[in-house]
C-alpha cells in the first residue's frame, strides 16, 4: 500500500522581491513576537529586508554554529525564554533550520507550546518543508548527530525569493543543490513511480539541472549575476526546484547517502551540503538493486540517458555535474584520516541498519568497499 503524508505546513510564498511586505505581514499568518534565528554572516540580509519590516521583533540570536550543536539549541531556548517569543523567524540554510526546528520541540518539552516557525531559506537543501531535524549530541565519547521526525515543527510560512541566495558563498549554494537533488533521487527508496513525489522530484531535478548544467565556473552567484551569466529568475527556478525534489518529506525515508552524510557531518565536521556531493553517485551505483527500474522517472527530466542502466548513467550524471561544479568529490580532501572509515562504518551498522542492507548481501563489506571509494 503506497500512501500520500502531508504536513502542517500553512503558507508557501514565493516570487521577487517579496521578502520586506512578507515580514511586515508575519502577523497575517498568526507569527507574533518574533525572534530571529541566524548566523553572523547573514546579519547584513537581515538589517536590510527583514528588520526594518518586523515590526513587533523580541530580539536575535546568532550562536548557531553548523550540525546544531546540543549547547547551542539549548541557548537558543534561554533566548526565546528571556524575550518571551511567540514565534521564530529563521534565516539561513540546514543548520539554522534544524535548530529552530528543535528549539520549538523543546520548548513544547517545557510549556506543551510550539513556537511556530516563519523560514527565510539562504540554501537549496529543503529543510524549510520538512519537520525532519537533526541536533549534535557533544556530551558522549563521540559527537553524535541524532535524527528527530516533529510534525508540529514543521515551519508555518515558507518564503522563497532569489534575493535570500544572492550572496550565499559559492559552494554552499551549489552543494546544496545536489543536496536537494540526493532528496528526489533517495526519496525513490519506498515509494513507487506513481506517487506524487516521484513526479514532483522529477521535475525538481530538471529545474536543477536546467540551471546548473550552465553555471559559469568559479564565479560567485552575484559575480555570475553581474556578467549575465545567471538571472535572478534562474535563482528562483533553483529555489523552485528545491522545493519539488522535498515536496512530501513525511511520505519518504530517505536512505544510505543521507545516513553517511549524518556521520561525516555530525560527528566528523563535514559541511552538511557537501556531503551529498561526495556520497551521492557512489550510494546510487551500489544501492541500484534496491532501487530497480524506479530511477527510470529521471530519465524523461534530462538529455543524453545512453547508459545501459538508470542507475549507472544518473551516478554519472551527479558525478559529472560535481565535477564540473569544482565542488568536492573526496574525503581525502577533508581532514578526515583514512583510518576513520572503520569508525564511520561501525556507527553506520550500528545506528542505521536498514539503510546499510540497502547494499544487499555480504553487506557490510559492501560499506567499506563503498567508503573506501569516497575516500
Amino acid at each position: 500500500m503506497d500512501q500520500l503524508k502531508c504536513l502542517p505546513q500553512d503558507h508557501v510564498v514565493w516570487g521577487h522581491d517579496i521578502l520586506r511586505p512578507v515580514a511586515a505581514s508575519l502577523g497575517d499568518y498568526g507569527l507574533r513576537r518574533p525572534i530571529v534565528l541566524t548566523v553572523n554572516f547573514l546579519e547584513a540580509l537581515h538589517r536590510a529586508y527583514l528588520a526594518p519590516a518586523i515590526a513587533d521583533c523580541v530580539g536575535v540570536f546568532t550562536g548557531l554554529p553548523a550540525h546544531v550543536p546540543d549547547f547551542a539549541v539549548d541557548a537558543a531556548l534561554r533566548a526565546c525564554r528571556d524575550a518571551r517569543a511567540e514565534s521564530i523567524v529563521a534565516l539561513g540554510g540546514g543548520s539554522v533550520l534544524d535548530a529552530a526546528k528543535a528549539v520549538s520541540a523543546r520548548h513544547f518539552a517545557e510549556t506543551g507550546h510550539h513556537l511556530p516557525i516563519a523560514a527565510f531559506p539562504t540554501t537549496l537543501s529543503g529543510s524549510e518543508f520538512s519537520h525532519y531535524f537533526g541536533v549534535t549530541e557533544t556530551d558522549g565519547p563521540r559527537k553524535f548527530k541524532r535524527s528527530y521526525a516533529v510534525r508540529e515543527t514543521v515551519p508555518k510560512l515558507v518564503t522563497i525569493d532569489p534575493q535570500l541566495i544572492v550572496d550565499t558563498p559559492r559552494e554552499l549554494l551549489l552543494s546544496s543543490a545536489i543536496k536537494g537533488i540526493d532528496h528526489a533521487m533517495e526519496g525513490m527508496r519506498r515509494v513507487g513511480t506513481d506517487h506524487p513525489h516521484a513526479m514532483l522530484a522529477a521535475r525538481g531535478v530538471a529545474r536543477f539541472l536546467g540551471v546548473l548544467e550552465r553555471w559559469p565556473k568559479r564565479l560567485d552567484t552575484r559575480a555570475a549575476l553581474e556578467a549575465g551569466n545567471v538571472s535572478m529568475d534562474d535563482l528562483l527556478q533553483l529555489q523552485l526546484g528545491a522545493w519539488q525534489c522535498y515536496f512530501y518529506p513525511a511520505s519518504v525515508i530517505y536512505g544510505l547517502s543521507h545516513r553517511i552524510g549524518h556521520i561525516l557531518g555530525g560527528t566528523f565536521g563535514l559541511p552538511h551540503s557537501v556531503t551529498s556531493c561526495i556520497t551521492l553517485a557512489p550510494v546510487i551505483r551500489a544501492c541500484a538493486e534496491i532501487y530497480g527500474d524506479k530511477l527510470d522517472i529521471f530519465r524523461t527530466s534530462a538529455t543524453g540517458a545512453t547508459r545501459d542502466t538508470t542507475a549507472e548513467w544518473l551516478a554519472d550524471l551527479i558525478a559529472g555535474l560535481v565535477d564540473t561544479l569544482d565542488l568536492p568529490s573526496r574525503l581525502r580532501g577533508f581532514e578526515i584520516p583514512r583510518g576513520t572509515l572503520r569508525e564511520v562504518a561501525s556507527m553506520l551498522a550500528e545506528h542505521y541498519p536498514a539503510e546499510v542492507g540497502d547494499l544487499g548481501d555480504d553487506a557490510a563489506r559492501k560499506l567499506e568497499a563503498l567508503l573506501e571509494g569516497m575516500w
